[in-house]
């Protein structure tokens, strides 16, 4: 009998074994698929009446035979991603997968769009998963009609996520957006970069097992079953030519200048969009692009757009405070506070001290500590400075880290990967020659749940924004120690440190998040080929989410009757004139239009649309200004970038005619100057509600200092958290040089 019972105990003690070694293979579950895209076109008729809508606009503004414009979104990922996939389990609050139909339904029936790409991370793809993307991209397409009128063109892509541990070895993140869709003319596999650490795949499988067993029902088993399929694509071969490679492989680039290398290699027409340049989530801190302004690691006929604004936040303004400082001798130090600015090391600084006042210890003391705990902070590798301070809340932090001043900014942001930051550098070659980032300005949403072009309507903070990031620490991907609130800091431990999204304050990043900008792109067409052909001339814009028209012309370009639109390059002795126009952007109606509610079901329409869709009504909403900034690119890398770099250059206020603002004028300065330049105009909508616009609002004392803050990832699911905010657009810049 005894021996029975042991075997009986020994075979359930293997069953179980065996079923936790099953389930942390992921053998359990099927993986989710791309989804069926819908096959009702736009009506023609809509079409027609939105080309209409901008003629009458143009004409009413003094704008003659202009070209259409076109709205899109070039920075969209699905559950093909893995931090998307992360969001849309149980688990992280999500509501399940959102696949590539999901993305062609919502940009074609919700936010109403004529292009969009799709841009999930290399890192995580597979070979199963790159076919069906392209597979799905294709049906995309093929809803869209005559493809010499599409109602919508839909882009392949992927994203190139690269993270460095440290500021000299930290490029970015890059969108790659693909002209064509033909297999002889796209890459057979996404370009990934390397990886900031094997952390994240290194679950063992047992363990993984056992957390898909305790979360059967929030998503456990699903999660392993992703883990798996994307660890098991081994690495490619490195030096092998990119066509003589496996199929079964990921192919990896783990710089800027061998991205550009493996896609010369595949020869395809590709864009590459640096993008969330100053976004300080991942980023290191003192990062800065002065290391990509080479002619290895920039690559001018391919990286020719750069996003300046995305749901993750504004990455336009420069400013001149610092968040670490690196000693001549080496080693970093963390900077004091200024007036608009508080270094989140110093911040760790007077999160100690207040812990140790508050446990009895002597002033003397608690000044060592909140010495060493910037110091630790600073010392920090992975940007992971805000784990060595235990158990800091949100509140702890009150707004240290942030641009108090710039338009809904990135969060943590970092000045030196500014856009306006870029453009002020210049380098010379070899022969003499300038070598600067010539970039045009363009925007999108950054959403990871298949939804492009959010920015429509300020509605559904929970579904149309990042905001469920702050349950990253429910997963894996995102557990903290569990810590005290000690008087006293930590040094940087990695082994502490157990997954990077818990490094990286993804429940502090949670508060500023917004529902995302768009890309405008004027275009004599709206097939692919042209929309792609204008994108490369760098005839383009970007808007924080409304479709505000926009032209900037440069008027007295020499040996030329034409005016020189935005993107365009230029070299002149005379001074510059330039008009600038701009139409505000339709108020919204609430619901959605009988087009949409016919194709998709009412229960697609409420999960994908959350029942509000892109409905303009006849009323525009009005101009308040026009800015102008003007940069001076640097003659040599000792300028300092802040006298470079005047914004606003130029103001000019907007009456209240909804019809539209329109301003002349001149560079009465650019003779006598005798230097470069590059202008850009930005048109500012009167203040509306937006999503997240002011995320933690700060309680402020008589002098201007937070003393207090409301997170708003802290609010109710149904609360937007709206704040007043005024919404633009960017132009691209007019590169004007001087004829010497």
């Amino acid at each position: 009998m005894i021996t029975r019972i042991l075997s009986i105990l020994g075979l359930t003690i293997v069953i179980g074994f065996a079923g936790i070694w099953l389930l942390g293979r992921g053998w359990l579950v099927t993986p989710h698929g791309p989804g069926t895209v819908t096959v009702e076109p736009i009506p023609p008729s809509l079409i027609t009446s939105r080309s209409q809508a901008q003629r009458s606009a143009a004409k009413g503004i003094g704008v003659a035979n202009p070209d259409q414009i076109v709205f899109g979104d070039l920075h969209v990922h699905t559950t093909y991603s893995f931090d998307a996939f992360m969001m849309s389990l149980p688990l992280a609050g999500g509501d399940g997968a959102h696949p590539i139909a999901d993305a062609c339904d919502f940009a074609r029936y919700c936010s109403e769009l004529d292009f969009w790409s799709i841009n999930d991370h290399a890192l995580a793809s597979t070979p199963e998963r790159w076919e069906k993307t392209v597979d799905s991209i294709r049906q995309c397409n093929a809803v869209s009609g005559d493809s010499r009128e599409p109602d919508m063109v839909s882009y392949l892509g992927w994203e190139w996520t690269q993270v460095g541990n440290s500021p000299a070895k930290h490029y970015g993140h890059k969108n790659v957006i693909l002209r064509d869709l033909e297999d002889d003319r796209i890459p057979a596999r996404p370009i990934a970069a390397l990886p900031p650490t094997d952390r994240i795949a290194d679950i063992p499988t047992f363990g993984l097992g056992a957390y898909a067993a305790a979360k059967a029902g929030s998503g456990g088993m699903e999660l392993a079953r992703y883990l798996q399929d994307t660890g098991r694509v081994p690495a490619c071969p490195g030096d092998v030519p990119v066509r003589d490679l496996p199929l079964d492989c990921r192919e990896q680039a783990g710089t800027p200048a061998e991205l550009f290398a493996k896609l010369d290699d595949w020869g395809h027409e590709a864009l590459v969009i640096p993008h969330g340049t100053a976004w300080g989530f991942y980023t290191p801190l003192g990062s800065s692009w002065d290391k990509q302004l080479t002619a290895e690691q920039h690559d001018p006929d391919r990286q020719r757009l750069v996003e300046v604004f995305s749901g993750h936040g504004n990455s336009e303004e420069y400013r001149d405070w610092r968040e670490i400082t690196f000693e001549a001798g080496g080693g970093n130090s963390c900077p004091g506070p200024t007036k608009n600015y508080e270094p989140s090391c110093w911040r760790a600084g007077e999160i100690i001290r207040e812990r140790c006042i508050s446990a009895g210890e002597e002033a003397k003391e608690c000044e060592r500590r909140a010495v060493q705990a910037r110091q630790h902070f600073v010392d920090a590798d992975l940007n992971g400075g805000a784990s060595t301070v235990p158990d800091a809340s949100i509140q702890d932090w009150l707004e240290a880290g942030q641009c108090t001043d710039c338009f809904q900014p990135a969060f943590n942001y970092r000045p030196k990967n500014s856009v306006q930051y870029m453009m002020a550098l210049g380098r010379k070659t070899p022969s003499g020659d300038p070598l600067r980032f010539r970039f045009g300005f363009m925007a999108s949403s950054d959403n990871h749940s298949a939804r492009p072009g959010t920015g429509y309507k300020e509605v559904a903070r929970s579904e149309f924004t990042e905001a469920r990031f702050s349950h990253f620490s429910d997963t894996p991907l995102g557990s903290k120690p569990d810590e005290e609130p000690e008087a006293h800091s930590k040094p940087w431990d990695p082994e502490r440190a157990q997954a990077l999204f818990g490094v990286w304050e993804a429940e502090r990043q949670a508060s500023f998040f917004l529902n995302g900008g768009l890309v405008a792109v004027h275009t004599p067409a709206r097939d692919r080929e042209s929309i792609y052909a204008a994108m490369s001339q760098k005839r383009v814009y970007g808007t924080s989410g409304p479709r505000i028209l926009l032209w900037f012309d440069l008027l007295n370009a020499p040996k030329t009757k034409d005016r020189l639109s935005m993107g365009s390059e230029t070299r002149m002795k005379e001074a510059p004139i330039f008009e600038a126009r701009a139409v505000g952007s339709f108020e919204q109606k609430p619901g959605c239009p009988d087009y949409a509610t016919s194709a998709l079901s009412p229960e697609r329409l409420q999960r994908l649309c959350q029942g509000e869709c892109y409905n303009p009504s006849d009323r525009r909403r009005q101009i308040s200004r026009i800015e102008v900034v003007r940069v001076r690119p640097q003659l040599n890398p000792n300028e300092r970038v802040e006298t470079l770099i005047e914004d606003p250059w130029r103001v000019f206020e907007c009456s209240d005619d909804l019809s539209g603002c329109r301003v002349v004028f001149t560079d009465d300065e650019f003779r006598s100057a005798g230097r470069d330049a590059l202008y850009y105009a930005r048109a500012i909508e009167v203040p509306s509600p937006a999503v997240d616009a002011d995320p933690l609002r700060c309680e402020r004392d008589a002098e201007g200092r937070c003393l207090t803050v409301r997170p708003c990832m802290d609010e109710a699911v149904e609360d937007e958290c709206l704040s007043s905010t005024e919404e633009r657009a960017w132009s691209s810049p007019i590169f004007v040089d001087f004829e010497r």
